[in-house]
């Protein structure tokens, strides 16, 4: 890649400069792919976390169903705060189901009916805020269609007990199915354009939601929770994570998540040493978060989230967003790289034919 990662071909630079088509205003005929997608950014911006974004704007989500309940119970907001992360700059947007599975929202009180009509809404609420971002002026801003993401969390999410970050549970390869099955069929009937399988402490399961995936032909990405530089949660080397994850053609990039932040930048190595594909960040701000009282101590770290991300940036990560304490103003400020770079571009091409 050339310094300012735009080594484009002119088709390229072309769909970059001009966006989506601006005479199909809302953007129906459209669906976004992770390839056209990295054709065109050599940074990819992605979204923020729901959940405590939710708890900034007043909500309270203290509850096993955690964003899920709002998503039953006020899914405006839901729709608000996607709407803002398109504003902000993301290139992909993530629905809120990661914490709606079926199992979950049954054992919640909602019937099998309500619950898949919960999942199914959460990504269509995705599909609304970027429709309502498209026709308000997104179309013509030069941004390309911001990807639906469908979330699939792990089953500790399910536990709510915080074992996202300990992997202190072990399911069979058909329970695992059994789990995760039902919530992509959802998703990928409602149109996820690509699934998001994050927050994964264990391999063994991020395995079980990969052949999945690949069995029904949906792009992915998967991201993990490390316990340091080196390992995941649940203790597997970084090596042994990326020889696992070889040979699979929908898996588009792995990375991390909802890790401390200083973690990331020894993580991105490692991953880089054991991987051709891309590689995603979304660190949480640094806080720690308590898992029985469900709450976040400590304060962010004493590094910028702007300063620290450009440094993952210049490791090699090309799909930056935020997890659990970041907001939309962070995923801002990352996106106006682009908008740097952009404006660079621009100002060193000829004029496009």
């Amino acid at each position: 890649m050339s310094g300012s990662g735009f080594d484009r071909t002119a088709d390229s630079r072309k769909s970059f400069l001009q966006g989506n088509d601006p005479s199909d205003p809302k953007g129906y005929h459209m669906r976004q792919s992770f390839e056209e997608l990295n054709k065109q950014k050599n940074l990819i911006v992605m979204d923020g976390p729901m959940g405590t974004e939710l708890e900034r704007r007043g909500y309270n989500v203290n509850d096993r169903l955690w964003s899920a309940k709002i998503l039953r119970d006020d899914p405006a907001a839901i729709r608000r705060i996607h709407y803002d992360y398109c504003a902000a700059g993301a290139d992909i947007l993530t629905c809120a189901s990661y914490q709606a599975s079926v199992k979950g929202l049954c054992e919640a009180g909602c019937s099998q009916a309500r619950a898949e009509e919960l999942i199914a809404l959460s990504l269509r609420l995705v599909q609304e805020a970027r429709e309502s971002w498209w026709e308000e002026g997104g179309r013509l801003s030069g941004r390309p269609l911001p990807l639906a993401a469908g979330d699939i969390g792990p089953y500790g999410a399910y536990l709510s007990d915080a074992s996202e970050y300990t992997g202190a549970y072990r399911l069979s390869r058909s329970e695992y199915r059994e789990f995760h099955l039902p919530r992509m069929r959802i998703l990928q009937e409602t149109g996820a354009e690509i699934f998001a399988v994050e927050t994964m402490p264990r391999l063994d399961e991020a395995l079980v939601c990969a052949e999945l995936l690949e069995e029904m032909g949906a792009d992915y990405w998967i991201s993990f929770t490390f316990r340091d530089e080196s390992h995941i949660c649940e203790g597997r080397p970084v090596s042994e994570v990326t020889a696992a994850l070889r040979d699979l053609p929908h898996l588009k990039a792995v990375g991390v998540n909802c890790t401390p932040p200083e973690y990331v930048r020894g993580i991105v190595r490692r991953l880089r040493a054991g991987t051709d594909l891309p590689i995603c960040v979304y660190p949480n701000s640094g806080e720690i978060y308590d898992g029985v009282t469900k709450t976040w101590h400590g304060v962010p770290g004493a590094q910028t989230f702007d300063g620290m991300a450009r440094g993952w940036y210049a490791e090699g990560a090309r799909l930056i967003g935020g997890c659990c304490r970041t907001t939309p103003d962070d995923i801002r400020t990352i996106a106006g790289w682009t908008e740097e770079e952009k404006a660079s571009l621009c100002r060193s091409l000829p004029p496009l034919d």
